[in-house]
């Protein structure tokens, strides 16, 4: 059995340009060189104009897919769509290293509907992810992508997709695989592993394996796609998924923005306070910023503050902004501790659109796109410069837009060393904020 497995992380036009004008000869009849020479070859330069998604997808991807893609909006590649598709399309595994809202999700799921048949009746692709956020966001992107295209008629069957998450029904998905098993399984590890080890689950049919957000999580054999925006020390990790088997020899490494581990656009900046101003300072911040959107990142508790029986920082954190803050935005929270009915009905009013304010641990760090935030607030350090890129993340992520965002860390001065070291991890520069 051939399985393709992916991690997470057509003929070019040509187009004219010259720096010169043209040469023009004009035409005599009566020379013996009847040829007329309208442009100087010399003076021309050709460049590649770049396909459309449609045109990178048109001999693998079913023309329905195509059709409802571009109806959702999807005309241009970006940069790793553009890079991985064609390796992808050839059979090729892959690991997808690129910046937060970069496009993976979209390239590994056009990768799948080249692969599998939604005739059959089995499970063809399993996409694992660390979160049931990441999850659920997966889930509603595929199943828009995999949705009937306008003015499509006939019986054309189309790919079902299942969310197997962490917090979900697992009797209900037992009865749904034995009745007619869905063509794409998105799943947690946890859930995962319960419906295997209950055997009402086989990878026996499982043509394409993605795993997004690698570096939280990975599994081997299949066609295997490991997609991150962050893969520490990468070259090993390629060596390690060739040796240990999670992926074949050909293995290939699409790394875009190499350079660069954050979009361009960011503007990163802090401002030093005592721990005590921490909160009068983020609402200051906050008030002078005017964001459409943000998310104030929140450390978690530690265990001697647990014992101590102190509030968590969030906890403090919501109520003095419900209670100080004057603006128009939405006060909303998403952390760990919440059970997941509270933690989707967070991300269901973030999505509505509006503007928020979202009070988080770093649960919404990884994977969750929320396209229309525009500031970030670390008002805890986060514990690694990768937390911090997973951070900075959240933001920017409309690849073609050239607004800018804004990531504001605040910190007590002890820590400023720490903040300067991520700096260098990430190669970014940090404007210092003077209150």
């Amino acid at each position: 059995m051939n399985t393709k497995t992916l991690s997470v992380s057509p003929l070019p036009t040509l187009g004219i340009h010259s720096s010169e004008k043209p040469t023009l000869t004009r035409y005599n009849p009566r020379s013996r060189n009847h040829s007329l020479k309208l442009l100087s070859s010399t003076n021309l330069n050709f460049t590649p104009i770049t396909p459309t998604l449609r045109e990178i997808c048109q001999d693998h991807v079913p023309h329905h897919v195509l059709q409802r893609m571009q109806e959702i909006g999807y005309v241009m590649p970006t940069d790793v769509q553009k890079q991985a598709l064609p390796y992808l399309f050839s059979g090729r595994d892959c690991i997808l290293h690129a910046q937060t809202g970069s496009g993976k999700t979209l390239t590994y799921l056009l990768l799948i509907h080249s692969i599998v048949n939604a005739g059959k009746s089995s499970v063809q692709a399993l996409v694992l992810v660390p979160t049931r956020e990441l999850g659920m966001q997966v889930t509603k992107v595929a199943r828009t992508l995999a949705a009937k295209p306008d003015g499509v008629d006939g019986e054309q069957k189309l790919c079902t997709i299942m969310a197997l998450l962490d917090g979900g029904t697992l009797r209900r998905h037992k009865s749904w695989l034995k009745a007619e098993p869905p063509t794409v399984v998105v799943a947690t590890v946890g859930s995962l592993c319960q419906m295997l080890e209950r055997h009402t689950f086989s990878l026996e049919t499982v043509r394409v394996l993605i795993v997004d957000e690698v570096d939280c999580i990975f599994n081997s054999s299949k066609q295997t796609v490991f997609a991150s925006a962050s893969i520490p020390q990468h070259k090993r990790f390629l060596h390690d998924s060739v040796q240990q088997k999670w992926t074949k020899r050909d293995v290939v490494h699409i790394h875009v923005s190499a350079v660069e581990p954050m979009p361009c656009r960011l503007y990163h900046r802090f401002i030093m306070c005592d721990t005590k101003r921490k909160l009068q300072t983020v609402l200051s911040l906050i008030q002078s910023d005017a964001p459409e959107s943000g998310i104030i990142f929140v450390g978690e508790q530690s265990e001697k503050s647990k014992k101590a029986g102190n509030a968590p920082s969030t906890s403090l954190l919501i109520d003095f902004l419900k209670t100080s803050y004057q603006g128009s935005l939405d006060i909303l929270l998403l952390e760990d501790k919440m059970n997941f009915n509270s933690r989707a009905a967070s991300l269901l009013e973030v999505r509505k659109g509006g503007g928020y304010l979202l009070v988080a641990t770093d649960i919404a760090a990884r994977g969750v796109d929320l396209p229309e935030m525009s500031h970030i607030y670390n008002f805890d350090l986060p514990r690694t410069s990768i937390d911090y890129l997973h951070r900075a993340g959240r933001t920017c992520r409309k690849p073609f837009s050239d607004n800018n965002c804004t990531v504001t860390s605040i910190i007590v001065p002890d820590e400023r060393f720490v903040l300067q070291r991520y700096e260098n991890e990430l190669m970014f520069n940090c404007e210092e904020l003077i209150p």
